[in-house]
C-alpha cells in the first residue's frame, strides 16, 4: 500500500515573526524536477510552437510583442487549471513553477501581460493555429518515444551461434528467391502499407449561455432596441423623446416569465405582445435614422446588434404565425448569434447550444478533424477524416474503430477498397452463434476523453464570446488533454531508456567475463 503524504509538523508562531524579510524562500534552492510544470516544459517543442505563434504577428507596426513562450505558456496554464483570464495572470505572478514553465530565467513579481490580451491572442491564433501547434507537439512526442523496433530488440532473447548460422542460410535462400522474382513484385513491395489504429467520435461543446426561450429572446431584443432609441434620440434635434412603452412591456414580460407553470396559450400570448412592442421600436429607430441623414451614429457593435435583433424578430414572427418551434439557422442568443442548437438525443440534455466537433484519437493523442457551428452527420464525412489522417501521418490507418453512425454501406465499401479494416458490427442478420466483432470497452478511450475534457477542463462551458475565440478555446482544451496524456508517458519512456542502458552494461560485463575466462584457461596459459 502506498504511504500517505503526511502534512509537515509546524508549530504555531506569533504573528510578529511572519515578517517578509525573515520568511524563507525556496529560490536559493533547486526546483523540484517532479513538478508537473517542469515535466510539461520538457514535453513541448517550444521553438516550433513559438515559431507558429510569431507567424500570426505583424512585425512592421506597433511595439515589440510579448515573448511567445510566455503567451503560449499562459494559454496552456489557463486551460489546464480552468482559470479565468484574470486568475491566470495572478497565478503566474505568484507561482515560480508556472514562471519556469513560461520560460522565465528568474522569479519576477510583475504581471506577465494584461489579461485583456487573451482575447486578441485567441482571435489571432484561431482553430488552425492551435491545431498546427497540437500537431507539432504530437510529432515531437512521437519522435522522443521508444520505437517499436527498439522494444522488439529488447524483448528478443540473445541469439546463439547456431541461430546466427541458420539465419544466414535463410537469408541466402531469400536472396536467391528475390533474384528469380519479376518486376511486378518489386512494385508491390514499394507500396506503403496501412499503419495504426484510429478512433472516431463526435460531441458538442456547449457555450455558457442562458437557456434560450422565445419569450426571453424577444425581451432581450426589445431591451436592445430601447437602448438604440436612447442613443439616437440624444444625437437628434428632437425635443420630445419618442414613446416606447418600456414599462408596460416589462410588466407584460414578467407577468408570464415569473410564473412557475405556464401553459402554451399563455406563452403564445406573451410572445405576441413582445413582438408588437418590438415592431413599434423598429419603426421608431427607422424614423430617427431618417432624421439623422446618411450618417449612422451607431458604432460597429450596436450596428451588429441591430442586424441581429431584426433577424431574430423575423424568425420569431414566422414561428409565431405558423405556431411552430423550429426554423433554419435559428438564433438562440443575440450576444452570440453564431451559436446554433445541436440535437444530441442525450438523456440529460436533448439539445445543446454550441459547436460540434469530430475528434480522432491515435495512440492516445487527439486531433480535431472538424469543427462546425451547424449540426452535421459525421458519418457522411468519414472519408474526409481518413484523408486527413493520411495527410497528418503519411499513410492510411490499418484499423478504424467508430460508432454505428459511421458504418454505412458506402463507407464500408470505400474502406475495403483502401484495405482498411473497420472494427464494427457487420451488416445483415446476426448469426446463430454470436461472434465478438468489437470487444466491450474498445471505444472507451475516446469516450473518456470527452468526459475528461468536459468535467475537468471546461469543454462543457465555453466562456468565449466570439466565433473565432470559441474555436480557439476548444482547440486549446484538446491540446491540454494531449499534454496530460504525454506527461503520463514520460516515466514509461525513462524506464525504457534505463532498461536499455542496463542491458548494454550487462552485455559489456558478459563480454568482459568471457575474456577473463579465456585468459585464465590452461590452454591460453600454456
Amino acid at each position: 500500500m502506498k504511504p500517505k503524504n503526511l502534512a509537515a509538523h509546524r508549530k504555531y508562531s506569533p504573528v510578529s515573526q511572519m515578517a517578509l524579510p525573515g520568511f524563507e524562500t525556496p529560490f536559493v534552492k533547486q526546483l523540484d524536477p517532479e513538478n508537473r510544470w517542469v515535466k510539461f516544459s520538457g514535453i513541448i517543442p517550444w521553438d516550433e510552437v513559438v515559431s507558429l505563434y510569431e507567424k500570426t504577428l505583424r512585425r512592421n507596426t506597433g511595439r515589440p510583442p510579448v515573448n511567445g513562450r510566455v503567451v503560449m505558456g499562459a494559454m496552456i496554464i489557463k486551460h489546464y487549471c480552468d482559470f479565468s483570464d484574470e486568475e491566470t495572470i495572478l497565478n503566474i505572478q505568484e507561482n515560480m513553477y508556472m514562471q519556469y514553465f513560461c520560460g522565465y530565467s528568474s522569479y519576477d513579481p510583475t504581471p506577465a501581460f494584461d489579461s485583456s490580451l487573451f482575447v486578441e491572442i485567441r482571435e489571432r491564433l484561431g482553430l488552425a493555429g492551435i491545431s498546427a501547434m497540437n500537431d507539432a507537439i504530437a510529432k515531437a512526442e512521437k519522435a522522443n518515444q521508444p520505437s517499436i523496433k527498439d522494444m522488439d530488440e529488447e524483448n528478443t532473447p540473445q541469439a546463439t551461434e547456431k541461430d546466427i548460422e541458420n539465419k544466414d542460410i535463410e537469408n541466402k535462400d531469400i536472396e536467391n528467391k528475390e533474384t528469380k522474382s519479376t518486376g511486378d513484385e518489386s512494385v508491390d513491395n514499394a507500396i506503403v502499407t496501412n499503419k495504426g489504429r484510429v478512433l472516431y467520435d463526435a460531441t458538442a461543446c456547449p457555450q455558457e449561455i442562458a437557456y434560450p426561450t422565445d419569450l426571453n429572446l424577444l425581451n432581450d431584443c426589445r431591451q436592445k432596441s430601447e437602448l438604440m432609441i436612447d442613443i439616437l434620440y440624444k444625437k437628434s434635434d428632437l425635443k420630445v423623446k419618442p414613446r416606447t412603452y418600456r414599462q408596460d412591456a416589462r410588466k407584460d414580460y414578467l407577468k408570464t416569465a415569473q410564473k412557475k407553470s405556464k401553459n402554451k396559450n399563455e406563452i403564445h400570448v406573451a410572445v405576441g405582445k413582445q413582438l408588437r412592442y418590438l415592431k413599434r421600436n423598429f419603426g421608431t429607430i427607422t424614423k430617427l435614422l431618417d432624421l439623422l441623414g446618411k450618417e449612422i451614429p451607431l458604432d460597429a457593435r450596436m450596428l451588429k446588434y441591430y442586424w441581429v435583433i431584426q433577424c431574430c424578430y423575423e424568425q420569431q414572427l414566422k414561428m409565431y404565425e405558423t405556431k411552430t418551434h423550429t426554423i433554419a439557422d435559428r438564433i438562440v442568443s443575440i450576444h452570440q448569434p453564431h451559436v446554433r442548437p445541436i440535437v444530441r438525443g442525450k438523456a440529460n440534455a436533448k439539445v445543446e447550444f454550441g459547436s460540434k466537433i469530430n475528434l480522432s484519437m491515435v495512440d492516445g493523442i487527439s486531433y480535431i478533424d472538424e469543427l462546425s457551428w451547424d449540426a452535421f452527420n459525421e458519418g457522411t464525412h468519414l472519408m474526409d477524416y481518413i484523408e486527413q489522417y493520411k495527410k497528418r501521418h503519411g499513410f492510411y490507418p490499418k484499423e478504424v474503430l467508430a460508432d454505428k453512425i459511421y458504418c454505412t454501406r458506402e463507407n464500408r465499401k470505400k474502406l475495403k477498397d483502401l484495405s482498411i479494416i473497420l472494427i464494427a458490427k457487420p451488416l445483415g442478420r446476426p448469426k446463430a452463434v454470436p461472434e465478438q466483432h468489437v470487444s466491450p470497452g474498445e471505444r472507451n478511450p475516446i469516450e473518456s476523453k470527452f468526459g475528461q475534457g468536459k468535467r475537468g477542463y471546461g469543454m462543457d462551458k465555453i466562456r468565449a464570446k466570439l466565433k473565432s475565440t470559441s474555436e480557439a478555446w476548444v482547440a486549446m482544451i484538446v491540446l491540454v488533454l494531449n499534454l496530460v496524456k504525454m506527461a503520463g508517458r514520460v516515466p514509461l519512456a525513462l524506464v525504457f531508456q534505463y532498461r536499455l542502458w542496463v542491458k548494454k552494461i550487462n552485455q559489456q560485463m558478459t563480454s568482459l567475463d568471457n575474456f577473463n575466462n579465456i585468459c585464465t584457461s590452461p590452454r591460453f596459459i600454456s
